[in-house]
Formats: C-alpha cells, sequence, structure tokens
C-alpha cells in the first residue's frame, strides 16, 4: 500500500433520530456509527475510483462516548492508504449538538463549545 497522493476525504452531518435509538434513555447503538462510516467509506470510493467499493474489514473500532436520539454528529472520513484494489480509511464521528436530556424541555439541545469525539475506527475497502 501506497499514501494516497491526493487528499480524498468526506464529511457528512447527520441528527440521530428515535429510530436510531436502540437501548434504553434513547441510547442509540454502536452499529449506528459503523453504519454512518460506511456511507463514508462509500463516498470516498466513489471519489477515488468512480465506484461504490465493498467494505473488507476493520482494522480497529473504539466507541469513546455515548449518543442518543437528539444528538448532532459530524462524520470524518479520509483515505490514508492505497493499495491495487484495497483503499485504507480512518473515520472519526463527533458529537456537534447534543440533545436535552431534561424531560421537561426534550426539544432543547445545546451546540457544543468543543465536539465530541465519540467514535472512530480504521478500515479497509476493495474495488474491482
Amino acid at each position: 500500500m501506497t499514501t494516497s497522493k491526493k487528499f480524498y476525504h468526506c464529511t457528512h452531518r447527520v441528527r440521530m433520530s428515535q429510530a436510531d435509538a436502540h437501548y434504553g434513555r434513547n441510547l442509540v447503538d454502536g452499529a449506528r456509527m459503523l453504519q454512518l462510516f460506511g456511507d463514508a467509506a462509500t463516498e470516498l470510493c466513489i471519489q477515488h475510483d468512480g465506484e461504490e467499493g465493498l467494505f473488507r474489514a476493520y482494522q480497529s473500532v473504539e466507541f469513546l462516548a455515548p449518543v442518543y436520539a437528539g444528538d448532532f454528529l459530524e462524520v470524518q472520513a479520509k483515505i490514508v492508504k492505497v493499495g491495487k484494489s484495497s483503499r485504507q480509511m480512518k473515520f472519526e464521528a463527533y458529537k456537534i449538538i447534543e440533545a436535552s436530556k431534561n424531560p421537561k424541555f426534550p426539544s432543547r439541545a445545546k451546540i457544543l463549545k468543543k465536539p465530541l469525539l465519540v467514535a472512530k475506527a480504521i478500515g479497509t475497502c476493495v474495488v474491482l
């Protein structure tokens, strides 16, 4: 694998909905983070190769902070190495807006002064 000559990256912003909540207290499960990383990987493969590619494996995945329904996330991804048919990518998900946890004011939210890193991963996709 070689380091990518061009810096391919993408950023997605998404709000976690009630449908994303999987556990009590509206906690979103880690599988949803991996789905978001997969969406970013698809975009990177299209940018680099003009095709969607296939996710092969994660080399590492870390869940660092809880995510709840109503939170807004920013997912950042970039290609860090390019092989003949493989693309190694780095992913990070940041909480940028936090939903209110006060049941009296469920529609309130606050913009975080500093984005909170909630998950990160390194993964590899392959293209045909």
